[in-house]
């Protein structure tokens, strides 16, 4: 008897994929939470596409003659599901929430960077939560992130994963934010995303490093991408990646918005856009620039306009490359 079943693909290695069970098979053959093991080679050999880490996937299989998995004649995943975004770097799909983390010392901050993630998750609907690590380092550093992302209204955690401060305040909103929803840990290497997640998961135990004194930079500490099933304090689940470490979160297309649209990725200027003495403003240096009139006055952060200004440079560069 040939079996479907939905299936998401929890991580891929040495050209195998490792996909988990997503609901009940109705003869009893497959239960949630069962997992497979399948080639990668020919699985979407008729369609212009490859699976990642995230996908939700249609998987189908063989049973023998007492109704079991039969993993001989073979485990095909037969198609892929309507994503909702896709990652290039790293490379997943269907992410709900970015836990955007910084440090506040060691490396410094960047607030581009941040701002470059931020903008990357509006244009993507995913919903970036931003942890602040490190926070015993640098205080005042630590508080004057939380009040320019506070500010435009994301949830902002301050943490030490090292001393455990702000761990039951993080670990509540995960219980509450992240029940069937898939999220990833992204920023600068060295910022202490597997030291974040070993903080509320210890179970992972997942490899730290430090920073290099030499650089100032962190030394990557995971190697691979993989969607870990873990429980909440609720006794719910969620699916966390941990990613190897970068800088920059790619989406399908770095050029996510155009020029044009890339104010809308800036949910706190949004007030302010039809206040403009003109209607061609670009909110850059125009005479009777609302925007620019909220930022002299201390409503939207210096950072924040700075970095849109600087990625609407960035975006037209790319334009006529």
């Amino acid at each position: 008897m040939t079996l479907h079943c939905r299936v998401r693909l929890l991580g891929s290695s040495g050209g195998l994929y490792s996909v988990r069970a997503e609901e009940d098979d109705p003869s009893g053959a497959v239960r949630r939470g069962d997992r497979f093991a399948l080639s990668a080679r020919g699985a979407f050999r008729h369609q212009g596409t490859s699976p990642l880490v995230g996908d939700l996937a249609i998987l189908r299989l063989e049973t023998d003659e007492n109704g079991n998995p039969d993993r001989e004649r073979g485990i095909l995943m037969e198609s892929l599901l309507p994503r909702k975004n896709e990652l290039i770097r790293p490379p997943m799909a269907n992410l709900d929430y970015l836990l955007i983390t910084a440090a506040a010392a060691s490396p410094a901050p960047s607030t581009l960077a941040l701002d470059k993630l931020t903008a990357a998750c509006e244009a993507q609907k995913v919903t970036p939560m931003i942890i602040i690590n490190k926070c015993d380092l640098s205080p005042e550093t630590a508080e004057l992130l939380y009040a320019v992302y506070a500010g435009v209204g994301y949830p902002v955690f301050l943490v030490s994963a090292k001393e455990g401060v702000g761990e039951d305040a993080l670990r509540d909103a995960l219980s509450s934010l992240l029940p069937g929803k898939t999220a990833a840990f992204a920023g600068a290497s060295g910022v202490g995303k597997s030291s974040c997640l070993n903080m509320l998961f210890p179970q992972l135990r997942l490899q730290t490093n430090t920073v290099s004194v030499r650089t100032g930079r962190g030394r990557h500490t995971t190697r691979a991408v993989s969607l870990l099933p873990l429980e909440l304090e609720n006794g719910a689940e969620c699916f966390l990646a941990d990613t190897p470490g970068f800088g920059l979160l790619d989406f399908e297309n770095y050029d996510f918005l155009g020029e044009d649209e890339l104010i809308w990725a800036f949910p706190e200027f949004e007030p302010y856009l039809t206040r403009c003495r003109y209607t061609k403003c670009t909110h850059t240096k125009e005479e009777g620039c609302a925007i620019l009139a909220a930022v002299k006055e201390g409503k939207i952060a210096p950072s924040r306009h700075g970095s849109y200004v600087l990625l609407r440079d960035e975006l037209r560069r790319n334009r006529w490359k």
